[in-house]
């Protein structure tokens, strides 16, 4: 019993010496290295917030997924397209946004491609890849806005060109982000014809349901000549939490009929 206690006295200060030993700038849970939020937030930040080595990090482990959905995925998007994301999260003090900062940053960088869908038919799917760059605009998003919701805050991406198979027209691929979406007046059209949500379309970005746009007749003629497609050649999609995606018939555009305003747009 002496010796029981004895041996309890030495491992108690044992342990005491090694909590002084400990750096005070690691977290008391006993993070260390890489594990440290702190020290991944520095990493990133060395490599300018590397998409792809995101992904790769936030797979590896739960605990990692945990801090990339906490903190790495909201930095990353605060890094690469500061003035839209304080435009789509300046009314929320808390930082938090529709569908979580994963999916909007998946938003951001992945094209999601494009497959049939009931107004828009392909005669085989285009697989979504990553985009090596990506200009979204509010001032593309107003052409996408019916006349009634012209004060929703809609940013939208320039088309992605995908080539199609069997046809003369290219396919474009297109996605963008609104911000409230719940607050919208585009939702309460949406809820005020009785909009019904799609069976087999899912958000590509968050997973939610989605309403047709093109089925719920809220599609304006402006959306296809900004997307450079001719009128009907084109549908999309919003989901319950305000992520944007659809595809249309790209046709030729002269020179002098191609928009290159970019004052108000992010590039990622």
């Amino acid at each position: 019993m002496l010796l029981e206690g004895k041996f309890s006295v030495v491992q108690m200060n044992t342990n005491r010496r090694l909590r002084f030993n400990q750096p005070s700038r690691l977290p008391s849970s006993g993070e260390s290295g890489i594990e440290n939020e702190q020290v991944l937030v520095l990493v990133f930040e060395s490599i300018s917030w590397d998409i792809h080595t995101l992904c790769t990090i936030a797979s590896l482990s739960r605990r990692f997924c945990a801090i990339a959905k906490r903190i790495l995925w909201r930095r990353l998007c605060v890094n690469r397209a500061p003035g839209m994301v304080a435009a789509l999260s300046s009314s929320d003090p808390s930082g938090r946004i529709d569908g979580g900062w994963h999916a909007l940053a998946k938003l951001m960088f992945f094209c999601g491609g494009g497959e049939s869908t009931r107004y828009f038919n392909l005669s085989q799917p285009s697989p979504g890849h990553f985009a090596c760059e990506s200009r979204f605009s509010k001032t593309s998003g107003r052409f996408f806005l019916p006349k009634n919701c012209r004060r929703d805050l809609l940013y939208m991406s320039d088309p992605c060109e995908h080539h199609a198979v069997g046809g003369d027209e290219h396919l474009g691929v297109f996605r963008g982000v609104f911000r409230e979406f719940m607050r919208s007046k585009t939702r309460e059209c949406l809820v005020r014809r009785q909009a019904a949500l799609e069976e087999k379309v899912r958000c590509p970005y968050c997973g939610g349901r989605v309403w047709s746009m093109t089925a719920a007749r809220l599609v304006p003629k402006s959306a296809a000549r900004r997307l450079g497609s001719r009128e009907g050649g084109l549908e999309f999609f919003v989901c319950v939490n305000g992520h944007l995606h659809g595809t249309c018939w790209l046709i030729p555009l002269s020179s002098e009929e191609e928009d290159d305003d970019n004052s108000d747009g992010s590039v990622i």
